[in-house]
């Protein structure tokens, strides 16, 4: 019996299930029914056998069996397998027809094995946020970073999206799978898989993906992170497949330790269902199949096959009222110590309770953009407040900060009227430096001259030239002397945008350079071998979201000062990256704070911060201005739906019109952590929170007139395109 899936054709034979293409054998699983058993002994016992009956019924394959455990256990399973989209739908049901005393709990897995190779890297692999290629730039707690597990499983709820893909590098030969439908619900609230156990809940309805090369026996983690190895006579293991198992598995992820004397600590916390006579789980996943010639080009692919299944609908925040709300809190929140100016590093909520008046020029801090956009703001809706509060901020960071080397300190405690023992960190230099400029540009066309900014900026653009690496790189940080404080190249993208509107601004052709230089670094590293890595300044020199975020800033900088293709297909790549991070899909949480949005709006638009942490914060609202931009450029629509995506749903932390009781309207928590459906995280403000609010709402409004992507729409596409040629008016 088959099923045809394009060039693909899955074939029913023996009790098993084989993926050919052009008569080569792709995947295969002998055994497709596949039990694992928490005994009373707190073991999990996993086996497998064939199914009993497969038959067609219309259009779909029915298959069927049962599996029986060692203590006597009887599941009986039916998969129900349907060409839909493109691809398979496979529906699962296993009810527990017979239960022994001693079974405690069960999960189910569908799986393929690899036919092409065994071996673990010989692969790479794709899973939003959490594992791209071999993480070779990710944490040494990442999944992936050591090849030798046995068990690579994730809950899907840590994922921008529920998928996991595997390329074979050889061939391109890919299988993706992912989660069927968007049906989360609340697991038990009364229990906390803090340690290496099974855990039974009747209500867990989140499974796990992955890649798993099991050897035939228990693994039984001890409290203390110690494997104990059980023999399974009889279990056959048929090397490295691809699985959805359900409930969910944290399988062998790299922990912090307990206890003294552990060594290469692994977590494994699993959650199972009760094994109880009559009992029945169902669920669904979808597989496609495909070959790419890249990594790049497969994640891309596979990403926009789930993409439209999955997506939450769209929020409604109203961003107008939202921006004007953020500028209102800005002007507020400011407040002058002498001659230094600028909001709070931290305010606790909900009631904004300040906790610290540390500054930085840019990243957290932002201050630089903060007094842009109050200067911007109040010049345009005629509030002298803001102006002066504005103007305040830009004066003290260009009169107190600028170092006799020729480079500004980035970090300085206004209350204490002290700098702070930081390094210079490029990230900084690249996020203050630009706001500046853009705020020296806004006036001058106004007619308002400050030639004290702009020498600020002039003076740290040749320091930045003067101090370019050979190969067109920059260090990630500087000390105090001009001397490398970390070696990482990462960060290099975060200067090519000043430098190149530094560029337009005073034509002077050694800007120019150092940035198509910096560009050139960029794209032969980050986009060709996607190390984007290091882009937060208080994380280690790991993959994350915000390295991408810089590297699609400056790759589309670079196109958009000189047409050249290859940025625009480096920015394209940047955004493909980016986009993954992002929680496209939406399950329920709950939160321990009476005034959280979380407790009425969605999660999704949450983006995690690095690879393999789930949670998230706001960072992609940061990012619709320029997929705005990319999408008229290139004509793809997929660019333009995920702008409207992040422009509305990441909002949805926000108490926009002050209804969920923060003491501003406006108001946002920085982020935290969800990924176990019960909300942990920073429950305070950070300037960059409102910051990357309205950054792009500003940007989005001077280009096209509009705060929402549906109105920008509006304009004919002759006219949005003219008006995306930014740097034919940007000096």
């Amino acid at each position: 019996m088959e099923l045809g899936i394009g060039d693909y054709t899955l074939v029913f034979a023996d009790g098993g299930v084989t993926v050919v293409k052009g008569g080569e054998t792709l995947y295969f699983n002998r055994r497709p029914i596949y039990v694992s058993v928490k005994d009373a002994g707190a073991m999990s016992i996993f086996g497998d056998c064939a199914y009993e009956s497969v038959r067609q019924d219309g259009e779909h394959v029915v298959a069927t069996g049962r599996y029986t455990s060692a203590n006597g256990s009887v599941f009986a399973v039916r998969d129900v397998y349907a060409l839909v989209e493109g691809g398979l739908k496979i529906a699962r049901e296993a009810t527990v027809e017979q239960a022994a005393a001693d079974d405690l709990g069960f999960q189910t897995k569908i799986s393929l094995y690899a036919a092409q190779s065994e071996e673990v890297p010989d692969f790479y692999y794709f899973s939003p946020a959490e594992w791209y290629k071999h993480n070779e730039y990710a944490s040494d707690r990442a999944q992936g970073k050591d090849m030798s597990a046995e068990y690579y499983w994730r809950k899907e709820t840590y994922m921008g999206l529920p998928m996991f893909a595997m390329q074979h590098i050889a061939s391109g030969e890919t299988v993706c799978f992912s989660r069927w439908a968007a049906d989360v619900t609340l697991p038990s609230l009364d229990r906390v898989a803090s340690e290496n156990y099974a855990y039974l809940d009747e209500k867990a309805t989140v499974g796990s993906l992955g890649i798993s090369k099991a050897k035939p026996e228990a693994l039984t983690y001890t409290y203390y992170s110690h494997p104990i190895r059980t023999p399974l006579p009889g279990v056959v293991c048929d090397g490295l497949s691809i699985d959805y198992i359900y409930p969910g598995v944290n399988g062998q992820v790299p922990g912090r330790g307990v206890g003294a004397y552990v060594t290469n600590n692994m977590t494994f916390r699993s959650v199972q269902h009760p094994v109880r006579a009559g009992w029945t789980h169902r669920y669904a996943i979808a597989v496609t199949f495909g070959q790419y010639e890249s990594f790049q080009e497969m994640m891309r692919a596979t990403w926009r096959q789930v993409y439209p299944r999955l997506k939450d609908r769209l929020a409604e925040p109203v961003n107008e009222r939202l921006f004007h709300n953020n500028m209102k809190l800005l002007a507020q929140v400011t407040r002058r110590f002498g001659d230094a100016w600028g909001t709070p590093f931290v305010a606790q909520l909900p009631d904004f309770d300040p906790n610290s008046y540390s500054a930085e020029i840019g990243f957290v801090g932002q201050q630089a953009g903060i007094g842009y956009q109050l200067l911007r703001w109040g010049t345009l809706e005629q509030v002298p407040e803001a102006v002066e509060k504005g103007l305040g901020i830009l004066n003290f960071w260009v009169h107190t900060t600028m170092t006799a080397m020729g480079c500004p300190k980035v970090w300085y405690h206004l209350s204490a009227h002290q700098f702070e023992p930081q390094p210079i960190w490029t990230r900084q230099i690249g996020d203050g430096l630009e706001n500046i400029l853009d705020a020296y540009v806004f006036l001058h066309k106004r007619g308002e001259e400050h030639a004290d900014w702009r020498e600020y900026c002039v003076k740290t653009a040749d320091w930045l030239v003067a101090n370019q690496n050979a190969d067109g790189s920059y260090y990630r940080a500087y000390n105090d002397d001009g001397s490398v404080c970390m070696d990482s190249k990462a960060n290099t993208p975060s200067v090519v945008r000043f430098l190149i509107q530094m560029y337009l601004v005073t034509g002077t052709e050694g800007y120019k350079r150092a940035a198509l230089r910096a560009g050139a670094w960029s794209y032969d590293n980050l986009y060709v071998n996607m190390e984007y890595r290091g882009g937060t300044c208080d994380n280690l020199d790991i993959m994350d979201k915000e390295a991408g975020i810089y590297a699609l800033f400056a790759f589309l900088s670079l196109y958009d000062l000189t047409q050249e293709a290859r940025w625009l297909e480096a920015a394209c790549g940047a955004a493909d990256y980016v986009e993954t991070f992002t929680y496209v899909w939406n399950y329920p949480i709950v939160t321990p704070y009476p005034c959280m949005p979380f407790n009425k709006n969605h999660i999704s638009g949450q983006s995690p911060v690095t690879v393999g942490t789930g949670g998230g914060d706001i960072y992609m609202a940061s990012c619709s201005y320029v997929y705005y931009r990319l999408y008229l450029l290139t004509g793809d629509d997929h660019y333009r739906d995920f702008a409207e995506f992040i422009n509305l749903n990441t909002k949805q932390a926000n108490d926009v019109d002050g209804s969920f009781g923060y003491k501003y309207p406006g108001l946002v928590h920085e982020g935290g952590f969800f990924s176990e459906q019960q909300y942990q995280g920073r429950y305070h403000w950070l300037p960059w929170c409102t910051y990357v609010e309205v950054d792009p709402a500003s940007r989005l409004y001077d280009t096209f007139g509009a705060y929402e992507i549906a109105d920008c729409e509006k304009l004919p596409l002759e006219e949005r395109q003219a008006r995306n040629a930014i740097y034919d008016h940007y000096a």
